[in-house]
C-alpha cells in the first residue's frame, strides 16, 4: 500500500545522504518533497502540514550541532522517522482486559470496511493466545452478516451467539446484551460483538451503535476502518468519535493497492491509536499495530522484527533444536530437512510479503513482483515424490528414480535435476561454513582471511577393483 509513499521517501533521502554538509536550502527541499509524496498519498491536509512543520523546525535546529564528517543526511532521517513513528500513534497499544471477564470489544464502522471477518481475525488472534472468546451476531441488518459470522466461527473454532436470523430480524440491543450473560454462564473470557454498519454515515447507525453500547457497556470500542477509502477515512472516522466514540483503531486491507493515507491521518487526528492491522484475506493476516514497524516499512527499512515473529511462529521449536544439533555435530541436511522448512515457510504466507518485508525492499520491487509463488508447491511436490531414503541420501537418485519422481510429482526430469545440483550444491557450501572455511564465490569481498585448519597427511587411496572378474584375477596377481 506504501509503495509509492516509500519509493518517494528513499529518493528524497538519497540525495540528502549524497550532500554531505546539509544546509537550510537542503532540508527545505526535503520538507517539499516530503510535503509533496504525503499529499499525493491521500494524507489530510492538516496533517501533512503539522507534520512537515515539525520535521523542518526539528531539522533546522539540530543544523547548528551536527558536527562535520557525520553523516548529517542520517541525523535528517532519524527526525523524519521519530516524526513518523509519533504521527502513527507512538507506541503499540494492547486491548485492556476486564479485571472480572468476559472482556467485551464492541466493533464499529461502515458497512463494506470487513467487519465481520475482522471479528474472526480477532478472535482467532486471542484463542491462539489462550483466550475463549465469543462472536456474538448483533448486525441483524446486513443480508447474511448472521451467517457470514457463523461460518467464519466455525472455520476457526470460535463459538458463535446468533439467536436471531437477520436479514432485518431481531434486536441487536437484545442480542448484545444476551450474549454477554451467555457468555458469563459458559465462562467465556472475551466477547466480540459485531454491530451493523451503513453504506453511509446516518442517524439510525449512530443511533444503534451507541444504544449497543450503552447496554453491553464495552471494555473496548473499535472502529474498522477500510484503509482504501483515503481522505473519506478521517470524516467517517471523526463522524463515529463524536456519535458513538471509540478507544481504538483498527486498519482493514492494508494489503491494497491505495495510497495509505488513512493510517497517516486517522491517529493524528482522532488521537486514537491504531490498534490492529488486517493485511490479508486469511483469517491469519492479522496483528497489533506497531506505529514504529511501519513507520521502519514506510522509509524503505523493512520490518524484520514482524518478519522474526512470524518466523518463530511458523518454525516449530522442536525442528529448529534438532536442525542446530544436526549442523553442530556435523550430519548432512538432507531433503527431509528441506521438506520441513518449506512447510514451515509455507505457514508464514506469501513469500511477495516476507520477501517486502527485507530491508531495501523497494529496490527489488520488480523481482519481488515477479515472485513466482507456485515455485514452492512445484518444489514441495518433487520432495514429497522421493521415497524416505532418497531424501535421506540424495546419492541413490540414478536415472529411473529421477523419472519416477518427475513423473509423480507432474514435473519434467530437469526440473528434479536441478533441485538436486541446487541441494547438493547448498549442502557443500554448509560444510564449508560448518569447518570453518569460506564458501567458493565469497572471495574478493574484503573479509579476512579464514585461517586454514592443519591438514593431517591423508592415507593413500585404495584402488577401485574392477567388476570384470578376469581382469580383477589379474590385478589382484599384480
Amino acid at each position: 500500500m506504501f509503495e509509492s509513499l516509500t519509493s518517494r521517501f528513499s529518493s528524497a533521502f538519497s540525495s540528502l545522504r549524497s550532500r554531505g554538509k546539509i544546509s537550510s536550502a537542503d532540508i527545505d527541499a526535503t520538507c517539499a518533497e516530503i510535503r509533496q509524496a504525503l499529499l499525493e498519498s491521500d494524507v489530510a491536509l492538516s496533517v501533512v502540514e503539522s507534520f512537515v512543520e515539525q520535521i523542518r523546525e526539528k531539522s533546522l535546529a539540530a543544523l547548528p550541532t551536527m558536527q562535520s564528517g557525520t553523516n548529517q543526511g542520517q541525523a535528517i532521517f532519524e527526525i523524519v522517522n521519530a516524526s513518523l513513528i509519533e504521527i502513527l500513534g507512538g507506541e503499540a497499544r494492547r486491548v485492556r482486559f476486564a479485571k472480572n471477564p468476559p472482556t467485551v470489544i464492541m466493533l464499529a464502522g461502515l458497512q463494506g470496511a470487513g467487519k465481520t471477518t475482522l471479528a474472526g481475525k480477532l478472535a482467532k488472534f486471542y484463542a491462539d493466545q489462550g483466550n475463549t472468546p465469543l462472536l456474538v451476531a448483533s448486525d441483524l441488518q446486513r443480508p447474511n452478516a448472521v451467517t457470514q459470522l457463523q461460518v467464519v466461527g466455525e472455520s476457526i473454532g470460535v463459538p458463535v451467539f446468533a439467536p436471531e436470523p437477520g436479514n432485518g430480524v431481531g434486536d441487536p440491543v437484545k442480542v448484545a446484551k444476551s450474549g454477554i450473560e451467555f457468555a458469563k454462564s459458559k465462562q467465556y473470557n472475551m466477547v466480540i460483538v459485531d454491530t451493523a454498519g451503513r453504506l453511509g454515515i446516518d442517524e439510525e447507525l449512530m443511533k444503534q451503535a451507541s444504544d449497543i453500547r450503552d447496554a453491553v457497556n464495552p471494555d473496548e470500542i473499535l472502529f474498522v476502518v477500510d484503509a482504501m477509502i483515503g481522505q473519506d477515512a478521517v470524516r467517517t472516522s471523526q463522524a463515529f468519535l463524536d456519535g458513538v466514540g471509540f478507544d481504538g483503531v483498527v486498519l482493514t486491507k492494508l494489503d491494497g493497492d491505495a495510497r495509505g493515507g488513512a493510517a497517516l491521518s486517522i491517529a493524528s487526528i482522532t488521537k486514537r491509536p491504531i490498534m490492529f492491522a488486517s493485511t490479508g484475506e486469511k483469517l491469519s493476516d492479522f496483528d497489533i499495530f506497531y506505529p514504529d514497524r511501519m513507520a521502519s516499512r514506510i522509509l524503505g527499512m523493512g520490518d524484520v522484527a514482524t518478519l522474526a515473529e512470524q518466523a518463530k511462529k511458523a518454525f516449530d521449536g522442536d525442528t529448529s533444536a534438532k536442525l542446530e544439533a544436526k549442523f553442530a555435530s556435523g550430519e548432512d541436511f538432507t531433503l527431509e530437512d528441506f521438506l520441513e522448512q518449506l512447510q514451515a515457510m509455507s505457514k508464514m504466507g506469501s513469500m511477495s510479503k516476507l520477501l517486502g518485508m527485507l530491508p531495501g525492499a523497494g529496490a527489488m520491487k520488480k523481482q519481488i513482483e515477479n515472485f513466482d509463488e507456485g515455485e514452492i508447491v512445484r518444489t514441495k511436490a518433487i520432495v514429497q515424490s522421493m521415497t524416505p531414503i532418497e531424501r535421506r541420501d540424495p546419492k541413490v537418485l540414478n536415472g529411473s528414480r529421477r523419472a519416477r519422481i518427475a513423473l509423480g510429482s507432474g514435473r519434467k526430469v530437469s526440473d528434479v535435476n536441478n533441485l538436486v545440483d541446487r541441494f547438493s550444491a547448498a549442502q557443500k557450501m554448509m560444510k564449508q561454513v560448518r569447518n570453518g572455511g569460506m564458501p567458493q564465490g565469497m572471495g574478493g569481498m574484503g573479509l579476512p582471511a579464514m585461517p586454514k585448519a592443519s591438514i593431517k597427511s591423508a592415507p593413500p587411496k585404495k584402488k577401485s577393483k574392477s567388476g570384470n572378474p578376469a581382469k580383477r584375477a589379474l590385478e589382484e596377481g599384480q
